[in-house]
């Protein structure tokens, strides 16, 4: 009691199923992120640890479920009982959820430490790292140009993600008073969340809003599909009027393009990695980039991106080349030596 590390035993005899409320309560995320957390207590935790008590859950019994962590089976699996085992990334979202539960259970007084954690309290190589996945698919400017050929009436929405880089759930809830046509820019201050099949309007992420610069031909076109609408209407609507949903949008207007030309199993993601790719090859720098995509700093933008700034990383051993070769030249030492001199 003296150095408080002691907790009334009581307070630890609940079940996981009793306490979970409490955290879920104290959350203050978007929707989304809720039910994500949701699904994954449900799915996961809540059958494993629901009915165990918070004073009985035990350090090898987390590590061992976290590494036995299993999904359904895919679609056309050849049995229906057949799993498979998660991806190590997920099993990191789960584990973390478990964790900061208990971590509230500690702070409640309800347990002295948190048994998610080791002795040390640390959680390192209780999950797998996930690989870093750095393969991205850019798009040229051709194939953009062609699959917008292939969208029909979603051809400018088609435009807004590949050269704009807007995330799906941005572009989808673009209104009109977010247009700036005489500064060509796109200004980010809400998305549409898909929770259960039910579209609800949100924050963008971060709760940043942004400001995104359009290239004049998209302007144009973006022009002509405004025509007729209030400042509060939708700019991109699906054909009963409402807001597209991704899925919708997907099977009717973007997979049937993407076969015609060719490039199946591109995902709309994809786009605004094409966006950043063509961004850079106009000239763009991280940080403005970091800006258009609306990156939380140029550093993330880099460790997304590394490989679109290779190019740079040649171009400035040149022009210290070049640079070296004048100055030395200027002061009168001789550069006969120095290659490409």
């Amino acid at each position: 009691m003296r150095s408080n590390d002691w907790t009334d035993p009581s307070r630890g005899r609940v079940t996981l199923d009793d306490f979970a409320p409490l955290w879920f309560d104290s959350l203050n995320v978007k929707p989304k992120t809720l039910a994500g957390y949701r699904s994954l207590y449900d799915t996961h935790i809540g059958p494993r640890f629901g009915k165990v008590r918070l004073d009985r859950l035990a350090y090898p019994d987390i590590k061992g479920w976290v590494s036995r962590l299993t999904v359904a089976p895919a679609k056309g699996a050849a049995s229906a009982t057949q799993r498979r085992a998660m991806s190590a990334g997920r099993k990191k979202q789960a584990y973390q959820v478990l964790c900061s539960i208990l971590d509230l259970a500690v702070e409640d007084g309800r347990l002295s430490r948190n048994p998610a954690k080791s002795a040390a309290g640390s959680t390192k190589g209780m999950v797998p790292r996930a690989p870093k996945n750095r393969t991205h698919v850019y798009l040229t400017h051709a194939q953009v140009h062609a699959l917008a050929g292939h969208m029909g009436d979603s051809r400018v929405l088609f435009l807004v993600l590949a050269y704009g880089g807007l995330r799906w759930s941005e572009a989808s809830a673009l209104r009109l008073r977010d247009v700036d046509l005489l500064r060509a820019r796109l200004h980010v201050r809400q998305t549409f969340s898909e929770i259960g099949g039910k579209l609800t309007v949100s924050t963008p992420k971060n709760h940043a809003t942004r400001s995104v610069p359009i290239p004049a031909f998209v302007v144009s076109e973006l022009e002509a599909q405004m025509t007729g609408k209030g400042p509060d209407d939708l700019i991109f609507s699906a054909p009963n009027g409402g807001p597209w949903s991704n899925s919708n949008f997907r099977a009717r207007r973007y997979a049937p393009a993407l076969k015609a030309v060719g490039l199946e199993g591109l995902r709309i993601h994809d786009l605004r990695h094409t966006a950043a790719s063509l961004a850079v090859q106009s000239g763009a720098n991280v940080k403005a980039v970091q800006r258009m995509l609306g990156h939380s700093t140029a550093a993330m933008t880099l460790d997304v991106y590394a490989d679109l700034f290779d190019d740079d990383l040649d171009q400035v051993a040149e022009r210290l080349n070049v640079a070296a070769l004048q100055a030395l030249a200027v002061g009168g030492v001789a550069v006969s030596r120095f290659p490409g001199s």
